[in-house]
């Protein structure tokens, strides 16, 4: 071979290994929170991916007046999409395996209790609350012929515990469509990830937070994942104090419509999808400690890390089903 042609083959090899370790990154706003794309080409996805966020918030957005979520919450009868209907079908399956720990009808009481900016708690009415909790269950729903039904028109659904992690798994689907094999979506930090970080040439590694009630971030473990999911619901953030001092959870028992009083601080799932790992995440929450670990026995395909918060108010951590160290 002479010099010329291997000269030009070392600036191919060379061009191609540049080319491949490309990251683009991609990020903005999206269901009231921020995303974060990487992916392992130089192509410019943001218009379709921007088409796909409107589609699902037409679909799924209760904060959208003419979302068919919304419609359905006024009793407008209609045929829903396959968004909503692949949602709908996970969640009910979700509120089967958790016997109703993850309800996706209990976002009237939990918006009655008025979790904000003020941590006391409030003295809520408690014939109101008996009044929403009537309408709590999803079994109150169906789905019949692409059509949402309700046995009372008071029920009301909302998805925000399941429909960011969706979100995730409809873009990953859409960049395995264009043949993107090494990426990472991350929607309000739920994330999902395939191949590796070309550009450190590396498995994609993912912080779990530590807890803090002032509001500071910093990250206390870091995750090494490969084509898997992982999403992280915390109490930290939204709570309220009573008298005496307990923390209550912004998750609400779907058996009593009450606040949970709970030592949970944190629960991070990795599942094969985000959607799932999204709604157990949320679920777990209202669960407690050892009622996790009684459910994970059954799903080893769950893998949990929890922080939580023991006698001594000190943090602890608990890694099940080989979560990864």
């Amino acid at each position: 071979m002479n010099k010329f042609l291997l000269g030009l083959l070392l600036l191919l090899i060379s061009f191609s290994c540049k080319q491949n370790n490309i990251n683009t990154k991609l990020s903005g706003t999206v269901f009231g929170t921020s995303y974060s794309i990487i992916y392992s080409s130089d192509v410019d996805y943001k218009a379709q991916l921007d088409s796909l966020f409107y589609v699902i918030n037409k679909s799924l957005s209760t904060y959208q007046a003419n979302s068919d979520i919304s419609k359905i919450n006024r009793n407008e009868s209609f045929k829903v999409d396959e968004h909503f209907i692949k949602v709908y079908n996970a969640s009910k399956e979700i509120f089967g395996q958790t016997e109703g720990a993850f309800d996706p009808t209990i976002g009237n009481v939990v918006n009655a209790w008025k979790f904000g900016a003020e941590h006391t708690i409030e003295v809520v009415d408690s014939l109101k609350i008996d009044s929403l909790m009537q309408f709590v269950g999803y079994d109150k729903t169906y789905l019949h012929e692409n059509t949402i039904r309700k046995s009372n028109p008071n029920v009301y659904l909302e998805y925000n515990a399941i429909a960011k992690g969706y979100a995730v798994d409809v873009i990953s689907a859409y960049l395995e469509s264009q043949k993107e094999n090494n990426y990472l979506v991350e929607i309000g930090g739920e994330i999902r990830v395939k191949g590796i970080n070309t550009e450190k040439q590396s498995d994609w590694k993912v912080g779990v937070e530590e807890p803090n009630f002032e509001g500071e971030q910093s990250i206390l473990k870091a995750v090494s994942l490969k084509n898997q999911a992982m999403a992280t619901s915390g109490t930290y953030r939204k709570f309220k104090v009573d008298k005496d001092g307990n923390r209550y959870a912004h998750i609400i028992d779907t058996e009593t419509g009450y606040p949970s009083k709970t030592n949970l601080l944190s629960i991070t799932v990795i599942a094969e999808n985000c959607m799932e790992a999204d709604a157990y995440a949320t679920a777990f929450k209202s669960m407690g400690i050892e009622k996790v670990k009684a459910f994970l026995k059954n799903h080893p395909e769950l893998k949990v890390f929890l922080i939580f918060e023991n006698e001594n108010q000190q943090l602890e951590t608990l890694s099940l089903n080989n979560f990864p160290e």
